[in-house]
């Protein structure tokens, strides 16, 4: 019996109303009043992660995700060892950045936390 070798690349799916209805779900439960189960929430991502794999990248996507900051959060982190932190706001990565070099250098010197560290608000 002869095998075929067939090796699928579907293109990429355009309509995005299934990974919108994904993703407004997770919104929701992100800001639920309401406890959510875990299992419930686990179900919601997985779904999520299942549709970006098959969804175009794009403008479209791009909306998407600054719509969705859930989903977007999602999105980025199963796209980091490509694009790092691709879609979260420079000044806040930049800000996180500066604060942790601070943080390892104080930690080197063996240092105690300056009482008048403008980061936390105060001085």
């Amino acid at each position: 019996m002869q095998t075929m070798n067939t090796t699928r690349n579907p293109s990429p799916k355009t309509d995005l109303a299934v990974t919108q209805v994904l993703a407004q779900l997770l919104e929701k439960l992100e800001h639920s009043r309401v406890p959510v189960g875990a299992a419930q929430y686990r179900s919601v991502v997985e779904h999520l992660v299942h549709e970006f794999e098959d969804v175009e990248q794009g403008a479209e996507l791009g909306r998407l995700l600054d719509a969705y900051p859930a989903a977007a959060e999602v999105y980025e982190n199963l796209n980091y060892q490509h694009a790092g932190l691709c879609r979260s706001a420079l000044d806040a990565s930049l800000s996180a950045e500066v604060s942790a070099r601070e943080a390892i250098a104080r930690a080197m010197r063996g240092a105690q936390p300056n009482t008048k560290d403008k980061t936390h608000g105060e001085g």
